[in-house]
């Protein structure tokens, strides 16, 4: 246009750009987007990983005395079936053992809590009906679970001079507990492990029948002595006085000098017939704490030292900031020091979640930031320093505004929300870039004031970026709606990245207008010609790139159709050719690769008839090998109790593991940046020696690893449904032994349990009754004896938690059948009878638990996956592949529960489940991006096959990405699949900036030839300043571990789509503009 013309009318975002130019709001506007997304950092919690809130919830119900199949039948099954009523309920599971029920019910992600819960307890009371009030059972208790039980913080307590007894430990830790829940933002503290305070009351049962004493006896004198009435109120000379009859047990001594009976005249104290203890009881479970080579010099505790310790688990509130809680925490403990800490008790931080998740957002935001920088750089170098100054300013206001969005959407600030930003950074710089460079451009080819001029230059390439970004959230956004487990891990990012688009393209319209206007001026004194601007949209093309274009696209334009056809057909050989590298698993297909976390879990299961002792001394032999691990801090056992819970033991349900043949061992690690080792390795590397140590036992051991994404019951799980438990245990056999033989295959285990003998008490009906004694009186006698009863409690003022009294046998007596019998019971005439005259000891077979899933009986073979290949699902398919080769191999079911299981059959499960519905979920989200970015094509250009034309490069995406992994030996993950979606998009805005300025050279009269070849060479500047820019934000996210798939997929698949987009797209049109056909 020559400079007398008039401009252009303007549209919308010309019409804001004016309006925004020259406004005294608008740097107001720009401050308070820069103050608020500083505040936004500051405020938002947190974390590592995003929270999944998945909410589960056990229902137990005892029944004391019944069979386990009598447990199944008359709890278990009818609970499952109530309980799947429940709307939104995923699955239903149950455990039925001897005496006692626990049913699970799991929830759908993203049901709130509170719904949930209101629903379950609806239907638990509503239905207690169907449980009579003879029939033995006791109420249900639930206890709902959920992400806040999971305990953000650990001390172990421990005592290096070994002056305090277990007791003292545990006392300590019970103070602790009231202390520290002062934090403010805490939720659950309690204490793992630790010596139970408790009153032994220990009989000699040949003492007691010499005074014509029974343990019924003593039991009504502690109950009838530990009574006392509500105060009541007299009156006497005027004054009102409260008066309380009878004192409670408070001592130790009170309870010895309780008169239990009269013998002979005289009063038969407590203490006369046995030994009255508090403390030194037998414990049931046991934590022990060690060290390894890593645990720094300034702390007590060496390699090879172990010492007894009590753990305090400590969780926090929802939407609290973990690091807040942890130091807060800390510092209490510091003002605790020597007051009701003493001196040389030691306390050992075993989890700090908020350090780990402040860590990773330290480090995120930092990569943000040089992501930032480093565009910036690039910018400069391509534009100049005014220009660059626009485009950063932009950019920072861009994502601050982003992270303000993201804390109002109720992200936290983790991996994921951050990463969304970090890799949309190359994108966001786009709109910046095109509108701040078409600006200059305007403002140097014209004599117009400026403030005329910029609205138009912003109108001109105001649609085309819409546009743009509009197809990159066509892409994105369908991923925000991927289902199950992973979906709350996903969906941040398109999400957030979505958000920058929108934020980016108003700052465009609105902040950078009134920089231009005030930073970008006319060139000094060169007169411009009259005609300046009335040559082709083309001019001022660089020659080296035209002369490469011609080079390149020469060669195939003209009458060479056959060098065309060849051309396609490399092409296609060379995307199918790609696409099929994890067919040879030249690539290989994960979930999500392993993060690289500083703790790990060694979970070790005995053979059920182990007793506590033994399972501890296992453990400690494991500790001991740790102790030789260079990269090993400390280490704790559990035996008979559960570690605290992370979020993998929530949903596999390791808070229910308190029988003494069950423990774990909780490994801390040296700090990622102090080992070269990532934790999978050191896991995979320990996983034969604790193994070795193990088969010695006859036990199984499992090495546990936090999943960096969902939690699942193994990575590995089949499912053996069939008609009976004879039948299931066959199969479940079966299978193991086949996966034994599976390359890859580690930690092979079953639900089945090893066969156990039982003791039962059988009372001869007949003889009792004319004993005159009852089958009750035998029952409760042996049951107080062996400690299964409290009695009666000790009201001790100091003790936080109460001091049950028990009357028992000693524990050598205890294992003697002859010494249980020999007790004695008084029969109806006042006689005393021994046991041994009216009841004899049996050995009988104990029958382990039974599983059900969903209302059916199932039996688990759990199995984990190690070596070259990492992912479980290869050693899945070649277990599927090698049971189909065997004839009385069961069916097999992958994605729901077999209909009629009757004849034995297999579903596979474990982490094989969530991938196929994340890579479902992300194929259809993929395919409803490319259809939207379709839709959004022929709405802009009216056309059918244009838009075709436009969308060619989005397979050949594939030519980058999978080479690019298998090039790193890297698997391809959900990430890798999220970067491929995104690529769609970025690729599509390329295709259309190409295709926009074909037909703009062809409307204005040049020939086809000369179009195609002039148009590629024009646009490869901001094209390839889109993609390295794209590029160099990816390349701040290759060094986490989860997440550089994404990279990857971004990295490789931008350099080659980009250098394929700019030789395909013109060709394409090129030979349909020859048919006529665009």
């Amino acid at each position: 246009m020559a400079v007398s013309d008039n401009l252009p009318p303007i549209g919308p975002s010309g019409a804001i750009a004016r309006a925004f130019q020259n406004n005294h709001l608008t740097p107001m506007l720009a401050i308070l987007a820069i103050i608020l997304g500083i505040l936004s950092v500051v405020v938002t919690p947190k974390e590592e990983e995003p929270q999944i809130d998945v909410t589960m919830a056990d229902i137990m119900v005892a029944m004391p005395g019944a069979s386990t199949r009598e447990v199944e039948s008359a709890i278990a099954t009818p609970a499952e079936q109530v309980m799947s009523e429940i709307k939104g309920v995923e699955h239903v599971y149950s455990v039925s053992r001897q005496g006692q029920a626990v049913i699970t019910v799991q929830f759908e992600v993203g049901i709130a809590r509170q719904d949930a819960l209101v629903r379950l307890y609806n239907q638990v009371y509503s239905n207690q009906d169907w449980l009579p009030q003879n029939l033995g059972a006791s109420q249900p208790v639930i206890k709902p679970r959920g992400i806040d039980d999971v305990p953000v913080m650990t001390l172990t307590l421990y005592d290096p001079t070994g002056t305090h007894s277990g007791e003292e430990l545990t006392r300590r830790a019970h103070m602790l507990e009231v202390a520290l829940k002062r934090v403010p933002g805490t939720r659950d503290i309690y204490t793992v492990g630790g010596v139970p305070d408790r009153v032994d009351i220990v009989f000699d049962p040949a003492l007691l029948a010499g005074f014509g004493l029974t343990t019924a006896d003593i039991e009504s004198a502690l109950q009838s002595a530990n009574a006392s009435s509500q105060e009541a109120r007299v009156t006497r000379d005027n004054l009102s006085i409260p008066v309380q009859a009878g004192t409670l047990l408070q001592s130790l001594e009170d309870v010895k000098r309780l008169v239990v009976g009269m013998h002979r005249g005289a009063a038969v104290y407590l203490d006369d017939v046995a030994e009255v203890r508090r403390g030194s009881t037998v414990p049931d479970q046991s934590v022990l704490a060690g060290f390894g080579p890593a645990h720094g010099d300034e702390r007590a505790g060496k390699a090879g030292d172990v010492y007894p310790a009590v753990t305090l688990a400590i969780a926090k509130k929802p939407g609290e900031n973990a690091i807040d809680i942890t130091t807060a925490i800390e510092q209490r403990l510091g003002q605790l020091r020597n007051r009701a800490l003493p001196a040389d008790v030691e306390v050992l931080v075993t989890r700090d979640y908020g350090v780990t998740a402040s860590d990773k957002a330290q480090k995120l935001i930092s990569d943000l930031v040089s992501a930032t920088l480093a565009v910036m750089l690039l910018v400069l170098a391509f534009m100049g320093w005014r220009q660059a100054l626009i485009v950063g300013i932009s950019v920072l206001i861009t994502l601050l505004l982003t992270l303000v969005f993201s804390w109002a959407w109720g992200f936290t600030l983790n991996r994921v929300s951050l990463f969304a930003l970090i890799f949309s950074i190359g994108i966001l710089v786009d709109d910046g870039i095109v509108i701040t460079e078409n600006i200059n451009r305007r403002i140097q080819n014209s004599r117009r004031a400026i403030k005329d001029i910029i609205p138009v230059a912003v109108d001109e390439v105001g649609t085309p970026t819409i546009m743009a970004s509009l197809t990159i959230m066509a892409a994105l956004l369908p991923m925000a709606f991927v289902s199950g487990l992973m979906g709350p891990y996903m969906s941040p990012i398109p999400i957030n990245a979505s958000a920058g688009m929108v934020v980016s393209q108003v700052v465009a319209f609105v902040v950078a207008p009134w920089l231009a206007f005030r930073l970008l001026k006319h060139k000094k004194g060169e007169a411009l010609e009259e005609d300046g601007d009335s040559g082709s949209s083309a001019d001022g093309v660089s020659p080296v790139s035209l002369k490469i274009f011609n080079t390149v696209l020469g060669p195939f334009l003209g009458e060479h159709a056959w060098r065309r056809r060849l051309l396609a057909l490399g092409v296609v050989l060379l995307t199918l050719g790609a696409a099929s590298l994890p067919v040879f698993q030249a690539v290989i297909l994960k979930m999500l690769p392993f993060d690289n976390k500083s703790e790990l879990q060694v979970v070790v299961d005995m053979p059920e008839r182990t007793p506590m002792e033994q399972t501890q001394r296992v453990l400690t032999e494991m500790g001991h090998y740790l102790e030789t691990v260079d990269e090993v801090d400390n280490w704790q056992a559990y035996a008979g109790t559960a570690s605290p819970i992370n979020f993998n033991g929530l949903v596999r349900q390791y808070y229910l593991r308190s029988e003494p043949y069950q423990g774990d061992i909780q490994v801390n690690l040296a700090s990622a940046e102090a080992r070269s080792r990532p934790s999978h390795d050191i896991t995979q590397a320990l996983r034969g020696p604790l193994t070795e140590i193990a088969d010695r036992y006859g036990a199984r051991v499992k090495m546990v690893e936090v999943p960096p994404g969902p939690p699942v019951m193994s990575p590995l799980v089949a499912e053996v449904y069939a008609a009976d438990g004879f039948r299931r245990a066959e199969l479940a056999n079966l299978i193991a032994g086949d996966m034994a033989n599976i390359e890859g295959l580690v930690d092979i285990d079953t639900t089945l349990e090893a066969p156990t003998r039982q003791w039962e008490v059988v009372v001869d009906r007949a003889r009792a009754a004319r004993l005159g004694v009852s089958q009750a009186q035998v029952v409760a006698t042996l049951q107080t004896t062996l400690g299964g009863v409290n009695v009666s409690y000790l009201h001790d003022e100091q003790a936080k938690y109460p001091v049950p009294i028990r009357v028992i046998l000693s524990e050598a007596d205890k294992a003697q059948p002859s010494a249980l019998l020999s007790i004695k019971v008084r029969s109806r005439s006042g006689e005393l009878v021994p046991l041994a005259s009216v009841a004899e000891v049996r050995e009988a077979d104990w029958m382990g638990a039974i599983y059900h899933k969903d209302l059916l009986p199932v039996t688990y073979v759990t199995a984990d996956m190690a070596g070259e290949i990492d992912s479980p699902l290869y050693g899945m398919f070649r277990m599927v592949s090698l049971l189909n080769e065997q004839e009385q191999a069961p069916e097999q079911f992958f994605i729901q529960q077999p209909p009629l299981p009757e004849k034995g059959t297999l579903k596979w499960d474990g982490e094989w489940q969530i991938t196929y519905e994340t890579f479902r979920d992300m194929g259809a989200a993929y395919s409803v991006g490319v259809f939207m970015i379709f839709v959004l094509l022929v709405a802009q250009f009216r056309s059918y096959i244009l838009p075709l034309v436009i969308m060619a490069p989005i397979p050949l995406t594939m030519i980058g990405i999978m080479p690019g992994h298998a090039l790193l030996g890297k698997e391809f993950t959900a990430t890798s699949m999220i970067g491929m979606i995104a690529l769609a998009g970025i690729i599509v805005r390329n295709s259309i900036l190409l295709v926009v300025f074909i037909k703009q050279l062809l409307d204005e009269g040049m020939e086809l030839e000369k179009a195609v070849v002039l148009a590629g060479a024009v646009r490869i500047k901001p094209i390839a300043l889109t993609a390295v820019s794209a590029v160099v934000g990816a390349y701040f996210i290759l060094s986490d571990p989860i997440f550089n798939g994404l990279a990857i997929s971004l990295v490789f698949g931008l350099a080659m789509s980009t250098l394929f987009t700019v030789i395909v797209v013109p060709l394409l049109y090129y030979t349909l503009a020859r048919c006529k056909w665009v």
